[in-house]
């Protein structure tokens, strides 16, 4: 393989490496920032209407919630349900909201940073692989 594709390619690896880990890095910021200024409240699931009998819902239901100053928002919950944690209509569930913007909020128990923490790990193990493609790439040229 010639030296330049070899850059090049080292150069897209690593692109997608940072992607990937600015991707994880930012969702458990975002995590902690909620768990540790945002607000709790109760939230109603609420399925979106549409589905017709027999049809799966949406994975992502719909929470309503009130903000301490009284504002009732909804807003597309930001963990999908799941078989072994299903969002059934008319449940109530906790959620941690942002008070500035009450529509970053996130599911307490769902916050799902297993994910992110993935994000972040196959992130920078991508982006050594490409330096170690540059590397090769330098040591061939």
């Amino acid at each position: 393989m010639a030296v330049g594709a070899l850059a090049v390619l080292a150069g897209f690896t690593a692109f997608g490496g940072l992607v990937a880990a600015l991707a994880g890095a930012y969702g458990l910021r975002q995590a902690r920032r909620l768990t540790r200024t945002g607000v709790r409240a109760r939230a109603l699931v609420k399925l979106p209407p549409g589905p017709a009998a027999g049809e799966v819902p949406p994975p992502r239901p719909l929470l309503q919630f009130t903000t301490d100053d009284g504002r009732v928002m909804e807003i597309v919950c930001p963990a999908p349900s799941t078989r072994r944690h299903p969002l059934r209509d008319g449940e109530e569930v906790s959620v941690t909201y942002d008070p500035a913007d009450p529509r970053t909020a996130l599911v307490r128990g769902r916050e799902r940073l297993a994910l992110e923490r993935a994000f972040l790990t196959a992130g920078t193990l991508i982006a050594a692989l490409s330096l170690a493609l540059l590397a090769v790439a330098l040591l061939a040229g």
